[in-house]
């Protein structure tokens, strides 16, 4: 998904930026923070990240400004965990918010259930949908033309990122971090041989083709199913 980031702090901004792509959304970056709104405007994005301490006018001027003519889902990030400075930034128009100094894993689940409660992955927030196939994250399956497949937890582990980022590449590390974030000495190797089980069973439902690998880099949901 696009992503667009207001942020003047530029090892914060570096840090989510690279986070974010490494999950394989592509980020933007506003470069004029005397005009955030056209910019938002002419990037066309999916989400915006916003931060409320910002240079000439605030983050929640942006969002209402921002509202007046989209209604994509805005994360705002403050420095405040006051009630009534969050409760004004939802006020202004943003749709949720994250308190500094930010968790990158925190502001990445932020985003992914913004994404899910705003675009229409499916018609239940627990379902994920690409080229006709679906991944029901509440019944740990997938289904594609009528046929189900039962997965196993790291199965859905790695399936679920894949999904949210719909068709764009998922870096293997990113894998590796949510599959196994809690544990030690995981390798490139454990991941390989988990999707290559994967792909196997999915071939059972007739998914030849469901992830690609892309060398050197990681993994995505192929075009062709």
């Amino acid at each position: 998904m696009n992503l667009f980031l207001v942020e003047d702090d530029e090892i914060i901004a570096k840090s989510l930026e690279e986070y974010l792509t490494s999950w394989g959304h592509k980020v933007t970056c506003v470069r004029d923070f005397t005009r955030v709104a056209q910019e938002v405007r002419e990037a066309a994005p999916d989400l915006v990240i916003m931060d409320v301490v910002l240079p000439s006018y605030n983050g929640f001027y942006w969002c209402q400004q921002i509202r007046a003519f989209s209604t994509l889902p805005i994360l705002i990030l403050s420095s405040k965990s006051d009630d009534m400075d969050l409760i004004q930034g939802m006020q202004m128009g943003a749709d949720d918010y994250v308190t500094k100094p930010v968790s990158l894993e925190v502001v990445r689940a932020k985003i992914d259930a913004l994404l899910r409660r705003s675009y229409e992955f499916g018609q239940n927030a627990n379902e994920l949908v690409w080229n006709g196939v679906k991944l029901d994250l509440a019944k740990t399956a997938i289904y594609f033309r009528d046929r189900q497949l039962d997965l196993t937890r790291t199965e859905l582990l790695i399936l679920e990122p894949l999904f949210v980022g719909r068709g764009k590449v998922i870096s293997r590390e990113a894998l590796i971090d949510h599959c196994w974030q809690s544990e030690n000495f995981i390798d490139d190797n454990t991941l390989a041989v988990n999707i290559s089980r994967l792909r196997k069973k999915l071939r059972e439902i007739g998914l030849e083709n469901l992830i690609e690998t892309k060398k050197g880099i990681g993994y995505c949901l192929s075009e062709e199913t």
